[in-house]
């Protein structure tokens, strides 16, 4: 059904790789549409009918418009159960399933960001939500160690989590600590990852 549709509104340098990586991983069809960064595409009203905020990526099934990253991915773990990219909806683990999927949106990258940009007049850490740098990244590790975030099973918010620590070890922010490394190589190391990276090298 035309209704079916499913639709990733992308572009290869931006946050949208990830989702890329979880449209492989669901081996399901999917249509991809390129924003151009130098020509403004995220900003022109066809795309910002879709999202108002011009930021990529999003995407549309079944007329519905998703967009941010963890609830895209939320979202298509939902949609495609078939995948098993989340527990079920009625298992315990539920719940660090979902606590370590929005950790990454609401602690990593806050957190890299003030370590990449200080603030002259920095609140105090209990003002912010991810609270000290510090604490951020020696919670990672002590969580990572174990490997697998939920039991022993590849889930989304593995695939969201080593997107982020992947992303802030390349950038030279994260420092790449031995649990860091082996944790990123562990999720990578799937066909659907492969298969991801060779539509859409880093360029």
């Amino acid at each position: 059904m035309a209704n079916d549709q499913l639709t990733l509104y992308y572009n290869p340098m931006s946050r949208g790789r990830t989702v890329h990586w979880m449209l492989e991983e669901l081996q399901v069809p999917y249509e991809t549409k390129i924003l151009n960064w130098e020509t403004g595409d995220h900003k022109k009203p066809e795309y910002l009918a879709i999202n108002p905020m011009g930021k990529i990526p999003a995407i549309t099934h079944r007329g519905v418009v998703v967009t941010e990253v963890p609830a895209i991915l939320a979202y298509l773990a939902d949609a495609f159960p078939q995948a098993h990219m989340a527990p079920d909806v009625h298992s315990a683990d539920r719940g660090p399933y979902y606590r370590w999927l929005f950790y990454a949106a609401s602690n990593i990258e806050p957190a890299m960001v003030d370590r990449k940009h200080p603030r002259v007049n920095a609140p105090p850490a209990s003002h912010m939500g991810h609270g000290r740098w510090e604490d951020v990244v020696n919670t990672l590790e002590k969580t990572l160690a174990k490997g697998y975030l939920v039991g022993d099973r590849f889930t989304a918010a593995d695939l969201f989590m080593s997107s982020n620590i992947g992303w802030w070890m390349f950038t030279g922010f994260l420092e790449p600590r031995p649990v860091f490394k082996q944790y990123v190589a562990l999720c990578q190391d799937r066909p659907s990852y492969r298969r991801h990276m060779e539509k859409s090298p880093m360029r």
